[in-house]
């Protein structure tokens, strides 16, 4: 294990990519050689150039693993490079990278699986577990359920260890300038939220929230981070509701280590995460939580310790909650203490790519 390719072809940022160029830097940071698969027109694709990776362009669907020129394209890439470790993380990257690992004979094809959503029980998801894929390592327990779900003939629970991700030391530090729009927008507590704006991401609950919270004339703003298919309709909700000085939404950040720095809680409406690795960006800069107890939030958040879960959907729960923790300050500092405390023993990445590292050696 010498020489790691990370692939990712996403061609949009998050949760995902983001843990690809941690991980990345962190492999390299070892002493390993790494190269970065990517999108050419995505921002880990950017990101990764102006950090030095060797880069190689790969744009793949979910049937790519049926075009024979683009897997021996890659294959012949592996080859080239002489890459012994592939590293990947999403279901269209499982297929086709796998297989073109496979015929390039690499020796460990490695699946970070973050999707706590089950796996089909397909013959080609059956084949890349089976034939191709070396390794499947789940970011959480709830994603290790979900895997196992409906291919407990093919994987035996032992072959899908938990490995939670991580985030760099440096997060902890608090050192960044309060973004313009927090300081010239933010009007009593400044409540923040950060994803990709889509159903499962529940940014809808939280303006709703936000309305619960008004009526009961609590002073906040609530920033939300992020871009997708659903910004016309928040935005339409936001004005519906009148709420257009409490709820902006801000697009794409590029500094969220500024932004998880200048605000005083962080909201979590998902309706399902494999790994929350938002909660644990907001809990390394010493920020309380409030989101859902569901799926994989009650191992990152324990509840009245770290933040508060709110029952699953049920708003009117969620908003008591999020007004405790605003106007109790000290609850709010506790609770905050604590999450960093959390991230310090739990998810700092250096301890994780240990981990993950120990788990890919010992059959060596």
């Amino acid at each position: 294990m010498k020489k790691i390719c990370f692939f990712n072809s996403s061609n949009f940022w998050g949760g995902g990519e983001k843990l690809h160029l941690e991980n990345a830097k962190a492999f390299r940071d070892t002493g390993y050689h790494v190269t970065i698969a990517a999108h050419p027109k995505s921002e880990l694709w950017s990101r990764a150039i102006s950090e030095g990776f060797q880069t190689f362009a790969v744009s793949i669907n979910s049937t790519s693993f049926l075009n024979v020129f683009k897997l021996f394209r890659i294959k012949s890439y592996f080859k080239k490079k002489q890459i012994d470790t592939i590293i990947f993380t999403t279901s269209q990257d499982a297929k086709t990278a796998s297989i073109a690992g496979a015929i390039a004979c690499v020796p460990k094809i490695v699946y970070l699986r973050g999707l706590a959503t089950p796996i089909k029980n397909s013959f080609i998801n059956r084949y890349c577990l089976g034939s191709c894929i070396t390794h499947i390592v789940a970011n959480s327990e709830e994603t290790k359920r979900t895997i196992l779900q409906n291919l407990g003939d093919t994987l035996s629970p032992n072959r899908v260890p938990v490995i939670y991700h991580g985030v760099d030391a440096s997060l902890l530090e608090n050192n960044a300038h309060c973004p313009p729009e927090i300081h010239n927008l933010g009007r009593g507590i400044i409540l923040g939220n950060a994803g990709r704006l889509t159903k499962q991401k529940g940014q809808k609950h939280l303006i709703t929230v936000a309305k619960n919270l008004k009526a009961q004339g609590l002073e906040f703003t609530l920033f939300i981070a992020g871009t997708g298919e659903l910004q016309a309709e928040l935005q339409h909700q936001i004005n519906t509701e009148n709420l257009q000085n409490e709820v902006i939404l801000l697009g794409f950040v590029a500094d969220m280590d500024a932004f998880m720095q200048h605000i005083d809680v962080f909201l979590l409406g998902s309706s399902w995460e494999g790994f929350g690795f938002v909660l644990v960006e907001a809990m390394a800069k010493g920020k309380p939580i409030v989101a859902f107890d569901i799926t994989s939030n009650p191992e990152i958040i324990s509840d009245r310790k770290t933040g508060l879960l709110a029952r699953h959907q049920d708003l009117d729960d969620f908003t008591a909650k999020t007004k405790e923790i605003m106007t109790n300050t000290s609850l709010r500092q506790q609770l905050g203490r604590a999450a960093k405390r959390s991230v310090i023993n739990r998810f700092l990445i250096a301890d994780r790519i240990i981990e993950l590292e120990q788990h890919l050696l010992k059959e060596e």
